[in-house]
């Protein structure tokens, strides 16, 4: 791995593996723009060389990620969102896009966008305490790769999204198909790299066209167009003005996140009126 050196990810080489260590842990490895592209630029180099045969993503402190950050996303016009999201779907799709397999060794939080980037990745191992969740429907907000009905069901994927779930632990990840294995906290990455020293031995032209035919039967079903439309239905939602979107922003500027969150939960979240 050569070039300059990286400020929000590092990027190691064990044995036939990159490890990319997601780096930002004081605001729990929050995507940012700078993060986006540095990654990309470790996909690149790791790609190109022929040492590496498989690429292990995880997450320094307390968390995989806790997601996109929020707040980034240039709101000015429909054609700045749209511009934004498209690229945030091209940056989780090159895990899913990768020549070399791709692993997720995740452990504490791994919300939203960053719960994309391990879906797009070949396999996904998590440690016990890992928790799983797309949160965007409580921010206001829409799922930038909608891959999570392809990877599970309709039934498993409605509730997670409607209901803005974000404590999904591990072990529930797993029985519904969205992690490969779950190991002791702090045996994540080890047992990532376990996986990736096996993938390794094969012979990785084989691997290559193995992995091109599976992510094919899935284009043939319409995966990438369908992600192209609700990426549509994304930008509705991110420049829409309710009464109810423009009162959840209006205190996110004013008073952060938590005070947003507790007026929704506040006015929406109550017991009914019993009839």
């Amino acid at each position: 791995m050569t070039g300059k050196p990286f400020q929000t990810i590092r990027v190691e080489r064990d044995g036939a593996a990159a490890v990319i260590t997601l780096d930002r842990p004081d605001k729990l490895n929050a995507i940012n723009g700078a993060m986006m592209d540095e990654l990309l630029t470790a996909l690149d180099q790791a790609e190109a060389d022929e040492r590496v045969r498989a690429i292990v993503v995880q997450g320094a402190g307390r968390a995989f990620s806790s997601g996109f950050e929020i707040g980034t996303l240039d709101r000015s016009s429909t054609a700045s969102v749209r511009a934004g999201l498209e690229a945030d779907l091209a940056f989780i799709l090159r895990f899913w896009d990768s020549p070399k397999p791709t692993l997720a060794a995740v452990h504490g939080y791994c919300l939203g966008g960053a719960f994309e980037l391990a879906m797009a990745c070949d396999v996904t191992v998590a440690a016990r305490d890992a928790l799983f969740g797309e949160p965007e429907l409580k921010f206001g907000s829409g799922i930038v790769a909608l891959l999570l009905p392809w990877l599970t069901g309709p039934k498993q994927a409605k509730q997670i999204l409607f209901a803005g779930l974000d404590r999904i632990p591990a072990e529930r990840a797993q029985a519904i198909g969205l992690v490969n294995e779950v190991v002791e906290p702090g045996r994540q990455l080890e047992a990532g790299l376990a996986l990736a020293r096996r993938m390794a031995t094969v012979d990785q032209s084989a691997l290559r066209l193995t992995k091109q035919a599976v992510n094919r039967s899935y284009e043939i079903m319409g995966l990438r167009q369908a992600l192209l439309q609700a990426l549509e239905v994304d930008v509705q939602i991110e420049t829409a003005e309710t009464p109810e979107s423009t009162e959840f922003r209006t205190i996110l500027r004013r008073d952060g996140l938590k005070a947003a969150l507790a007026w929704r939960e506040a006015r929406f979240g109550g017991p009914g009126e019993r009839g």
